[in-house]
C-alpha cells in the first residue's frame, strides 16, 4: 500500500518539539506533506524565528518520516508561527494568565497569575537550598544536586533565585537564553535540568542594583512565566541571609522543603542556623543539613579538615533534622564550576560526586513527604 498523508502524520504525532515535549503535529507545527514516491517533503512551522534546536527537529522528523515503508527521502521546508499562533500555543501549555485574576499573593498567586507549584495538587517536590552567609558552596550544591536527582530519572528545573549574585548558568554550562513564546518563557535545559536566571537577562559584570518590589517581581516571572512542565523537582538556590528574596519565595512557595548548607566551620553554622530559623518563623520545613568542604582527601589518603569538623552535625542535632551529607572539598567541584563542567557530569565516579548522589537519593527516597498541606505564609511579627 503507497504511504498517504495519513501515514506520515501518524508517523509524526510521537515527534516532539525538543523544548516543549508535546507533540509537533498537537502543536500545529506541522503545516503541510506531500508525497512523490519515494520522496515526502513536509513543511514545519517553528514556534520562533531562529530556534536554536532547529537542527535537532530536523533530525527527529526525517527519522520518524524515513521509517516509513517506501520511502526512501524527507525533504523539510521550515516557515515561523505567526504572533497569533504563538498567542494560541502558550494559552495551551500553561493556559490564559488573564483567567486567574483576583487571586490571592499569600497562597501562590501574585497579580492574577497563578503560580503552579503552590497548588496542593501539584507533584512538583520545591527545594530550597539556603545558607547563612555566602562562599559556603550553595549554588554548586544546589547546580549538582539538580544534576543528580536528573540521574535519578526524575524530572528536574532550577531556579538561580540569587538576583544578585546569579551564577547557575555558568556553573550548568548552558550554552543559550530562554526562548520566549508570547511572552513565556522556554526555560533552556542541559544535563537534564531546565534552568532559569537573572544571568539570561542581564550581562554576566553588570550590578543588579533593585530593591525589594523589583525583586519581589523578577522572582514572580520566573515562577509564572515560564514553561516548567510539571518537573518532579523544584530546585530554588537562594541568596544567602534572609531577606527580600527569601522572604519573597517562601509566600510564593508555601509548600517548600528547605535545605541548609553550611561548612564545619563553628562561625559559619551560627550563621546558618539563621536560615533556618527564618524558615521555621514563615511555616517552610527545614528538612535537613548538607555540610560542605567538609574535608579534603591528600594523596597519601588522609582526610584532612582544613575548616574544622561537626558544624554540620551540631547544626542538624541543634535544629532536630538529618544530616543528610557531607561534600568533601574538591578541585574538580570547584573547576567545574568555572568551566560549566559539573562534576555530577563531568567526573561523577569522585569522592565529591557520590557524596551528592548519595544526598540526592536520601532526598528522594527517605525524605519524600507522605503528605503534602498547603501552608499559607505567616507574616513576621
Amino acid at each position: 500500500m503507497p504511504v498517504t498523508e495519513s501515514d506520515v502524520l501518524d508517523a509524526l504525532r510521537p515527534v516532539e518539539d525538543p523544548e516543549l515535549h508535546r507533540s509537533i503535529v498537537d502543536l500545529g507545527m506541522v503545516r503541510g506533506v506531500a508525497i512523490d514516491g519515494g520522496v515526502v517533503a513536509v513543511r514545519i512551522a517553528l514556534t520562533v524565528a531562529g530556534c536554536p534546536l532547529r537542527n535537532e527537529i530536523q533530525t527527529r522528523v526525517s527519522d520518524a518520516v524515513v521509517a516509513l515503508d517506501g520511502i526512501d527521502r524527507v525533504d523539510l521546508d521550515f516557515t515561523v508561527m505567526t504572533d497569533e499562533e504563538r498567542a494560541a500555543v502558550r494559552e495551551m501549555l500553561i493556559g490564559d494568565p488573564a483567567s486567574t485574576a483576583g487571586s490571592n499573593p499569600t497562597h501562590g498567586h501574585s497579580e492574577g497569575r497563578t503560580i503552579p507549584f503552590a497548588d496542593p495538587m501539584s507533584r512538583t517536590r520545591v527545594l530550597l537550598i539556603a545558607s547563612g552567609k555566602g562562599g559556603v558552596g550553595k549554588s554548586s550544591v544546589s547546580a549538582n544536586l539538580a544534576i543528580a536527582l536528573a540521574q535519578r530519572g526524575k524530572k528536574v528545573a532550577i531556579v538561580d533565585a540569587d538576583v544578585w549574585g546569579f551564577s547557575i548558568p555558568r556553573m550548568l554550562g548552558v550554552e543559550h537564553t530562554p526562548v520566549v513564546i508570547d511572552d513565556m518563557l522556554v526555560p533552556p535545559q542541559t544535563h537534564g535540568v531546565s534552568c532559569i536566571s537573572m544571568g539570561f537577562f542581564v550581562e554576566e559584570d553588570q550590578p543588579v542594583m533593585w530593591r525589594g518590589p523589583m525583586l519581589h517581581k523578577a522572582l514572580e516571572q520566573f515562577l509564572t512565566d515560564v514553561f516548567w512542565d510539571e518537573p518532579d523537582f523544584l530546585v530554588v538556590d537562594l541568596p544567602p541571609g534572609t531577606g527580600d528574596v527569601a522572604l519573597s519565595i517562601s509566600g510564593y512557595l508555601p509548600r517548600s522543603e528547605m535545605y541548609v548548607v553550611t561548612t564545619p566551620q563553628e562561625a559559619a553554622q551560627k550563621v546558618a542556623q539563621r536560615a533556618a530559623y527564618m524558615a521555621k518563623k514563615v511555616q517552610i520545613e527545614v528538612k535537613g543539613i548538607i555540610e560542605n568542604m567538609s574535608w579534603f582527601t591528600g594523596d597519601d589518603g588522609k582526610r584532612y579538615q582544613v575548616f574544622g569538623e561537626g558544624g554540620g552535625a551540631r547544626l542538624a542535632e541543634e535544629l532536630e533534622v538529618p544530616l543528610i551529607g557531607q561534600i568533601p572539598i574538591s578541585i574538580s567541584l570547584r573547576s567545574g564550576s568555572d568551566t560549566g563542567d559539573p562534576i555530577m557530569a563531568a567526573d561523577p565516579d569522585s569522592e565529591a560526586a557520590a557524596a551528592i548522589r548519595a544526598m540526592a537519593e536520601r532526598i528522594d527516597v527517605e525524605l519524600a513527604p507522605t503528605r503534602r498541606p498547603n501552608r499559607g505564609l505567616k507574616l513576621l511579627s
